[in-house]
């Protein structure tokens, strides 16, 4: 933290609960964003959307739900339904 903040238990107690819960937000974001990514017609929506979801998938590789081969095959082919089923297979691994 920076020099002079201080929390107090209440807010320390709000970002203590926010970095527990990280890989359950991402996996979140991420399951909105492919239902987005099936409804998007235009090929610049899908390009922020896919942009979007590196970020997060990012995330849960960091947070070790997924492996990094797979992310990578599924994002460079740009499979939404291979997305899809990363997110499934996540969210087994997050509970």
């Amino acid at each position: 933290m920076a020099k002079g903040q201080h929390l107090s238990n209440y807010q320390r107690g709000i970002v203590n609960r926010y970095y527990d819960n990280r890989a359950t937000i991402a996996l979140n974001k991420l399951g909105e964003i492919v239902s987005e990514l099936y409804l998007a017609e235009s090929e610049k929506k899908k390009d922020q959307l896919w942009e979007r979801a590196g970020k997060a998938l990012d995330n849960l590789v960091k947070e070790e739900l997924l492996e990094g081969k797979r992310v990578e095959a599924v994002a460079g082919k740009r499979d939404v339904e291979g997305l899809a089923e990363l997110v499934k297979a996540a969210s087994g691994r997050a509970k």
